[in-house]
């Protein structure tokens, strides 16, 4: 079974839904997710925000915080869920639980952080966890091991 089903499972035996935030992996997070048969029972959506003013703006992360850290940042990952879960609204009900990534891949660094630096966070509506990481290798490889974490990361949670 793969993180991804195992994350739909979990989430369809709590009968929560799902939004999805990414900014450094780009959709690859809800592509693994809906590669499962049966993902439209639970996720809602996905928004990719890879420019930073739609974090505000779509996502509703805090203006002033974007502009005094950045855009990768662990409080920013953690808006990023938990606005993705406004920004997914079915019927006036909004996601049960969001995940974000938001990061560096490479192959250079805008703001100084290492390259491979990533935050993920995942709000539910029985807890919120925040995970840093900087991961090695190429752009490809921090990406996928981003969408590995987070996917790990919502199994965790949903599973608890």
């Amino acid at each position: 079974m793969t993180s991804a089903s195992e994350a739909l499972e979990g989430l369809v035996s709590r009968g929560w839904t799902l939004g999805v935030a990414e900014s450094l992996t780009g959709g690859a997070v809800a592509s693994e997710l809906v590669s499962v048969a049966g993902a439209s029972a639970v996720l809602l959506g996905a928004v990719v925000a890879y420019a930073t003013p739609l974090k505000h703006s779509l996502l509703g992360v805090d203006a002033d915080l974007l502009a005094t850290h950045g855009a990768v940042h662990p409080e920013v990952a953690r808006q990023m869920a938990d606005g993705v879960r406004r920004a997914v609204t079915v019927d006036g009900r909004p996601a049960d639980v969001g995940v974000a990534t938001t990061g560096i891949a490479g192959p250079e660094s805008p703001d100084g952080q290492p390259v491979g630096t990533v935050h993920i966070a995942v709000v539910t509506p029985t807890a919120t966890v925040m995970e840093p990481h900087v991961f090695p290798g190429d752009r490809a490889e921090i990406r996928a091991q981003a969408v590995d974490a987070a996917l790990s990361l919502l199994v965790r949670l949903v599973r608890e």
